[in-house]
This record gives structure tokens, C-alpha cells and sequence, in this order.
């Protein structure tokens, strides 16, 4: 009984000791002012646009085979080699071309023969619409023969592969590969935020490393219609006239959307402040001679500044610039000027 009484006398010595620990620390929180800097918040009119990164790719690449399979007499390019529309890139075993090609010859002519024939009543109509018809079939194999014998360039463009060699068995892999180069074409992933205000033919600008004085015009021609459910982004594919070849398909460049003007808060970037362990963001603001820390929305960035979007983030409203490290939610500021 006695060992419990001490119990408890013990306890309750420790709970008053830890409400007069808590009360003297609540006055010293109480009696804490930090000394900070401040500067006015104006809204300001800025010119509002987006930066993402992409790779180049060219507008149109496309395998070059025929239909059929056989031996490749020769090949009419090489890497790097620029084609036009129409010209022969390589040419096939020309054995199955040539003797369809003498096999509608004589139709021809026998075609023509039975015409005569018809007119002065000596062939049947029956005898003619079956040569007629064999006839066209043998024409629209000549065609595909032709095509797949003598393999041309379906656009403009430059070799950027090329997977066989003259007199090899062609097997079913491209001979080669065309690019056009002139214009290109680029994927770019743009925050959803934007998906209302990115539509087609608005026009934006390129740069690149490789020519860091030099801006490229380009010109958003589809924007896909769908959200990226993980990252929370939407695709728009863009093309980029490139008349001097100065860019390349496989360049990283960036690209740069202008979204027009809007009028917003821009503060000094080293007036906010990280959480540790996660990536929220907040400012302290004076709050009638108390800090308030307040969660914001970090904008566009200008070289040193930076936009911020909150709630209380407006005009008039004193940014804590200096000193706001040492800052906790409510504790006493004293302005320095």
C-alpha cells in the first residue's frame, strides 16, 4: 500500500514538472521575435510560356523493299546519298519483269488479231472477252513486276540505312532506309495544365546546343487527345521546316512555347523555401507582426525570380526575404529596414 501511494505521488510530481516545462517554453515562444527583411508584393504583367526538351526525328522514315523476294542486282545509293521522288534506289532480279513483259507483248498482239477477227465475225465475242481478260492481268502483274523490280523513292529525302549489298538474297529486312530531312518532326510532353491553350497551328521556337545563337521556328500540327494518366501530360506533335538542313533527326533540342501574356506575383527565388523529404514549397508572409507560412505554386522562372500561386499570395501582401529559415509558423517578427 505504501509502495503505491509512492507510485503515485511520483507521477504526479512528473506531470507538474512537464506542465511547468511546457508553460516556460510557451513563454519563451511567446517572448521569441526574429528579425527579418521584407519586400512588397506587386503583380506584374509577364510574357508566359513553357520550355520542354525533345529528340528530332524526320518527318517521314520509311523501309525500303519490294513486295517480293529474290536476288538484288544493285543497289543505286548509300548512306548519307540524297534521293528524289522517283528515283530508281534499287533494281531486283529483272528475269519474272522481263518475260511478263514478252508475255503481254504477244497478248497484244494477239489481242489485236482477234479484234479483226471480231469485227468481220470470224472470232466470238466469248473468244475476245477472254483474251481481253487475260490480257489485263497480265498488264496489272507487268505493273506490280515493274514496281517491285525497280524499287523507287517514295519521297524526297537522304539514305540513312543501309542493310544490304548488291547481289545478296533479299530476305525480308529493308534494303535501305529514307528520311526526309527537310522538314522534321518532334513528340513533345506538355503539363495537362496547358491542355486547354495548345491547339494546332500554334506556332513556337527551337534551340539547340549545337547552334546556340540561332532560333528555329516550328508548328504544333497534332495535339493527341489523351492525358498520360502517370505523369500528367498530354503529347503534341510538332514540325519544323528545315530548308538548310542545319538540324538532324536524333538532335536534342528545346523546345519553347509561348502561352501569351498574363499578369501574376514574381518574387525572389530565394524567398522560397522546401520542405525536407517532400517537394512541397512555401513562403513566409507577415501577418500582422507574425510569420504565416504559406504552401505555393512555383510558376515560370526569371533568371533570379520566380512566379508563386497561392491564395494569399496578392498584391500588398510583405514577402519575408531574408531570415526566414529560422522561421516557424506564428512566431514574432521584427521588420528590419
Amino acid at each position: 500500500m505504501k509502495t503505491k501511494l509512492i507510485y503515485a505521488l511520483a507521477i504526479i510530481l512528473l506531470a507538474s514538472c512537464s506542465k511547468k516545462t511546457e508553460q516556460v517554453n510557451n513563454a519563451q515562444q511567446d517572448e521569441r521575435i526574429e528579425q527579418v527583411r521584407t519586400t512588397v508584393l506587386h503583380a506584374q504583367e509577364i510574357q508566359r510560356q513553357i520550355e520542354v526538351s525533345t529528340n528530332l526525328q524526320g518527318y517521314i522514315t520509311q523501309n525500303v523493299a519490294p513486295s517480293l523476294t529474290g536476288r538484288i542486282e544493285h543497289i543505286y545509293c548509300e548512306v548519307g546519298d540524297k534521293k528524289q521522288k522517283g528515283d530508281t534506289l534499287v533494281r531486283m532480279d529483272q528475269t519474272q519483269y522481263k518475260t511478263t513483259k514478252l508475255t503481254l507483248a504477244n497478248l497484244q498482239t494477239e489481242l489485236n488479231r482477234v479484234t479483226e477477227l471480231l469485227k468481220s465475225g470470224s472470232a466470238t465475242q466469248q473468244q475476245y472477252d477472254q483474251l481481253k481478260t487475260q490480257f489485263n492481268q497480265t498488264q496489272e502483274q507487268l505493273a506490280f513486276l515493274e514496281q517491285n523490280t525497280y524499287v523507287k523513292a517514295p519521297f524526297s529525302g537522304v539514305i540513312s540505312a543501309k542493310i544490304y549489298e548488291d547481289g545478296e538474297l533479299y530476305g525480308g529486312q529493308p534494303i535501305v532506309v529514307l528520311t526526309q530531312i527537310n522538314k522534321l518532326k518532334a513528340l513533345v510532353a506538355i503539363p495537362e495544365i496547358y491542355f486547354p491553350i495548345i491547339k494546332q497551328g500554334l506556332k513556337l521556337t527551337l534551340t539547340s546546343e549545337i547552334y546556340p545563337n540561332q532560333i528555329f521556328n516550328a508548328i504544333v500540327e497534332v495535339v493527341y487527345p489523351t492525358i498520360d494518366v502517370s505523369s500528367h501530360t498530354f503529347q503534341a506533335k510538332i514540325v519544323i521546316p528545315n530548308d538548310k538542313n542545319l538540324l538532324r533527326p536524333g538532335m536534342y533540342v528545346t523546345t519553347t512555347i509561348g502561352l501569351g501574356k498574363a499578369k501574376t506575383i514574381v518574387a525572389p527565388y530565394q524567398a522560397v523555401e522546401k520542405l525536407v523529404g517532400a517537394n512541397d514549397r512555401y513562403v513566409f508572409i507577415n501577418n500582422n507582426g507574425y510569420a504565416q507560412r504559406v504552401t505555393v505554386t512555383l510558376g515560370q522562372r526569371f533568371d533570379q525570380d520566380i512566379e508563386i500561386i497561392a491564395p494569399e499570395i496578392k498584391e500588398g501582401v510583405e514577402l519575408v526575404t531574408t531570415g526566414q529559415h529560422k522561421l516557424v509558423d506564428g512566431v514574432k517578427i521584427n521588420v528590419v529596414k
